[in-house]
Order: C-alpha cells, then structure tokens, then sequence
C-alpha cells in the first residue's frame, strides 16, 4: 500500500484521537503517503507528519452545491489505495465513496460497550485493514514550548458547548494559590477571549501579575507546543486537554455533563479527573438543560487544588 486518504474529525480533541489508530496504519505500512482531509482546525496537527505529503481543507459548506464540490474534490484528489473517513456524517460517507480509491473504510461504532473514543478509532482501522492492533500513545509531531520557569497553564474553554465550561473565578482561585511556584499561561481559543481575560481580571484583583493570556493569539502549532512544555495543566473536557495528554504532561481534568469513560485524556499517566457524581450527568448537552449546571457549579477550588497535590 502507498497512498492513503484520511477524513479525520472536526474537532480537534476527536482529531488527536485518532492518532494512534493512523500511528497504526503507519506500523504496517511505514512508506505510505499520507493526504489529510478535514476542517483548518484539526488537520493543522499533521502539518509536520513524516508520513503525511498533502492536507486538503474541507470547504464545501463555502461553496453554493455542498455535494457538487465535495465531488470535484474526490476525483481532483486522484488515486488511493485506500480512503477513509473517521467521520460518520452522510456527507463524509458521499465524500469517500466518491474518491477514487480501492479500498474505502467508513468509521461506525462497533459495540454498544462503554469504551474510550481512541479505541474505537482504532477498532474501525482494524477491521478496514484487517489489522490486530492496539491504540497505543497520542502522537502529535511538534516540539514542546521550552518555558524559563515551572509554568501552570489554565484552559477554560470547551468549544462544544457552555455546559462542559468550569468558572473562571474558580479557574483564577486555583491560579492564585499555585502563584508562587508557577507562571501562568492563560489559553483559549477566539471564541474564549472573554473568559480568559475574566480569569487574567481576577487574578489582578489577587495582586497576581506573573501571568500571561495567550487566548486568541496562538496558531494550532502555537498551542500545541506551548500546551507540550507545560509542567502542570488544568482544564476541562476539551480539544487543548487532548494537546496535553499527547505530550504527558501532568493534567487536572475537570468533567461535568460529558463521559470522562469515553473522553478523558488517553494514556497520560500523570492526569486525573475531577468530577461530582450527578443524578443527571453525564447529559452530553451543550448546554444544561436543567438550567442549574451543578455537575460544574459543585465543583470547587479546592477540589482541583486536592488533585493537583495527589499529583
């Protein structure tokens, strides 16, 4: 085998997920040539891939005929051994069948059974390459962030939905306490400005001043390396908590509303979730549908700060 055309999943906590399934596919097949096919976001992880020759932006929603385009593209792309999408949207299965490839896999869940996402990645690689693998490490292929002193990164976004975000008075009250031993880096994406400069205004009101917002300003290279020199990181269920996992960096993960079984951070064996055991969580809602949020609002400061310290 030696081309390869992979969809890999919009988001980029599901996108690090898969890497150890196409890790996999690279085990078997270590000369393949690789073309990636996703949204800016999530293939921008496989920009400095060894394997990897091509990435190809999905802009179809741009253009006037979704299908038409998605059809120009599959035959524009030429020839694969094998095409296959990690995505399960009818227009992802449209795309593949409308390559040119002998081989076309298209992801779906084999089992009812609780089990991690990575898993299940690497499930449907298995059973399309008729492989009998494991889903080993994340693997990004960025250097980390080489930081001049112990420094604490605080995540409070979650581009999913409001109803997987923590406070960011209690993200600053964490901060506060760990001020003295760390720098703090602020991140966030564009649509986490806010918060991060809400977390920045308490931790002025502390008198904290060796801090830095980041949120906004980083490429996904950016994030990944700054992410990757950490020495201490605390987030919640998020694409950048993935970031970390990939480079093992030591990891508070704060879970509400989503299931930690199936999206916790995966072979990190320096991350610990915090997480109240709800009657109604994990609900999987973007936003709570209860309108009262306790899986996040039970969830204190000093929660986080007893996991840090078990650390």
């Amino acid at each position: 085998m030696n081309k390869i055309l992979i969809e890999i999943p919009t988001w980029l906590g599901d996108c690090v997920m898969t890497t150890p399934a196409i890790e996999n596919i690279i085990k078997t097949y270590p000369d393949i040539k690789i073309t990636i096919f996703g949204a800016f976001v999530s293939t921008a992880i496989f920009s400095e891939h060894p394997n990897v020759e091509k990435i190809v932006l999905d802009e179809s929603k741009k253009s006037s005929s979704r299908l038409k385009w998605l059809y120009n593209k599959a035959k524009e792309l030429g020839a694969f051994d094998t095409a296959i999408t990690f995505r399960r949207t009818f227009f992802s299965r449209l795309f593949i069948w409308f390559t040119k490839a002998i081989i076309k896999g298209y992801y779906r869940r084999y089992t009812k059974e609780v089990i991690h996402q990575a898993i299940r990645y690497n499930d449907f690689v298995n059973k399309t390459f008729n492989l009998n693998t494991s889903a080993q490490d994340l693997k990004i292929y960025f250097e980390p962030f080489k930081y001049d002193k112990p420094t604490l990164g605080i995540n409070p976004g979650a581009s999913y939905g409001s109803a997987k975000r923590w406070y960011p008075e209690k993200f600053a009250k964490v901060a506060t306490e760990l001020s003295n031993q760390y720098e703090i880096v602020i991140f966030g994406g564009p649509a986490e400005v806010d918060m991060a400069e809400d977390i920045k205004k308490e931790l002025a009101k502390a008198n904290v001043s060796n801090c830095t917002n980041i949120a906004g300003k980083t490429s996904i290279k950016e994030l990944c390396q700054k992410i990757g020199g950490l020495d201490l990181f605390v987030t919640g269920d998020s694409g950048p908590m993935h970031v970390a996992a990939a480079f093992k960096v030591p990891t508070v993960a704060i879970f509400g509303p989503t299931k930690d079984k199936e999206t916790s951070q995966w072979m990190n064996p320096q991350g610990v979730i915090v997480k109240k055991e709800m009657k109604c969580s994990p609900c999987m809602k973007r936003t709570c549908p209860l309108k009262h949020h306790e899986c996040m609002k039970f969830i204190e400061a000093e929660d986080v700060l007893n996991a840090i310290h078990k650390l």
